[in-house]
């Protein structure tokens, strides 16, 4: 999907003012980063995979999506350094507590780096984050990699979700690994089978192996996915409708929001014309991620 040898373009499409009349819509998969951590990525993003419509901060994000009408968003990090995801996890607690009625604030964790579990342990009873947030391309860990065992206890042993970009796709030679090389479905078959009561969301529909995530989907109950970026026409292939309309109740809405090259509500626009019962859009559009990670005001 992405070459590496120049960005994607920017999209000037037309953007909605909001979601539609009747819709009760929570984001699954929108990224909250401190200021210099989102602008290093839009940097890393401008030479290496497509231009940043929405450069807005933290606050200039929840702002937005609220403005539009939804009724919340899964506030979403990654470290990428060891040390790192100690800060980047309070720093989603506080804002999560400036915006209890709309955040739900996962935490991250460098798999691999001292001290991990408790990383992740402080996470979910210090920072009373709602679940946690891995990004295979970014941290250079395959989904079947022993440095994940922890991360997957943890999570297991306290019932809270874990959101992992497990997919292979969108690639790019500028990651710290080979993505279609560590990214590969039967990893996350083999977690699922040593980790039964897991819950686990994989971002992008696990583009580019729909068939084979299709297949995990009917063997594993406690795997869903995520719709981000996989259904717009943006990245190929060809949007893969045909397997949200076949799992609606176990694929939720999401983003990538703010770090999308195209309007906010694109995706939202083809999900809400794909002819899916109005119950089925219903869970697919914010039922589903209610359902799993609790509405937005709780605390973990």
């Amino acid at each position: 999907m992405l070459s590496g040898d120049a960005p994607l373009p920017a999209v000037n499409d037309p953007e909605g003012d909001s979601v539609p009349a009747g819709l009760r819509v929570l984001d699954a998969h929108v990224h909250l980063f401190p200021e210099r951590v989102f602008a290093a990525i839009w940097r890393w993003f401008a030479a290496h995979a497509w231009p940043v419509r929405y450069r807005l901060d933290a606050e200039g994000v929840i702002a937005f999506l609220r403005a539009r009408g939804l009724e919340g968003m899964v506030g979403l990090c990654y470290s990428h350094a060891p040390g790192m995801a100690e800060g980047l996890n309070a720093f989603m607690a506080e804002v999560a507590a400036r915006h209890p009625d709309f955040v739900i604030p996962f935490g991250t964790v460098l798999p691999g780096e001292p001290g991990a579990r408790e990383v992740v342990r402080r996470a979910l009873t210090v920072h009373r984050l709602r679940g946690l947030k891995i990004h295979c391309h970014v941290q250079g860990v395959g989904p079947g990699d022993e440095r994940l065992e922890p991360v997957y206890d943890e999570a297991e042993r306290f019932g809270v979700p874990l959101i992992m970009h497990a997919g292979p796709e969108p690639a790019s030679p500028a990651y710290p690994c080979d993505p279609r090389e560590i990214c590969r479905a039967e990893g996350v078959a083999q977690a699922l089978r040593r980790h039964p009561d897991l819950v686990l969301v994989v971002p992008h529909l696990g583009a580019d192996r729909y068939g084979e995530y299709a297949d995990l989907l009917a063997a594993h109950p406690n795997l869903y996915l995520d719709t981000a970026m996989a259904v717009t026409d943006y990245l190929e292939p060809a949007p893969p409708l045909d397997l949200v309309r076949r799992w609606p109740r176990r694929i939720l809405y999401g983003t990538d929001f703010p770090n999308v090259p195209y309007a906010w509500d694109r995706e939202l626009r083809v999900l809400a014309g794909a002819g899916l019962p109005p119950a089925d859009l219903a869970a697919l559009a914010g039922g589903t991620a209610r359902r799993l990670f609790g509405p937005p005001g709780l605390r973990g």
